[in-house]
């Protein structure tokens, strides 16, 4: 079917940088919405970012003019480019892709990645 892989968190002082990635991989047909959320501890998940298909991005205000979305469409792969870390963007990372893959037929799914740690220390 599909699967998805997520690198790129880790541990950095406030004020510094990450890169995450999700590579997507098998039989995949075409990818819509490619999405990244994130759950901190003690609080519920939250739509960091999103992009379309088109390369349309929309984040959430609390990460505005830090974070930036992008996609390769050849690859598979959405990024998500994080300046100015907060302590408060500590959380577990998820990216989430809307796609269809094919197996006996068409399918259109919601995938997740397991999760990538971000740690954000002051």
């Amino acid at each position: 079917q599909v699967q998805l892989v997520e690198s790129g968190g880790g541990l950095v002082q406030a004020g510094g940088s990450l890169r995450l990635s999700c590579a997507a991989s098998g039989s995949i047909f075409s990818i819509n919405a490619m999405n990244w959320y994130r759950q901190g501890p003690g609080k519920q998940r939250e739509l960091v970012a999103a992009i379309t298909r088109g390369g349309s991005p929309t984040y959430a205000e609390s990460v505005k003019g830090r974070f930036t979305i992008s996609r390769d469409n050849v690859k598979n792969t959405v990024y998500l480019q994080m300046n100015s870390l907060k302590p408060e963007d500590t959380a577990v990372y998820y990216c989430n892709l809307q796609l269809t893959y094919v197996s006996t037929r068409k399918f259109e799914a919601d995938f997740w990645g397991q999760g990538t740690q971000v740690t954000v220390s002051s």
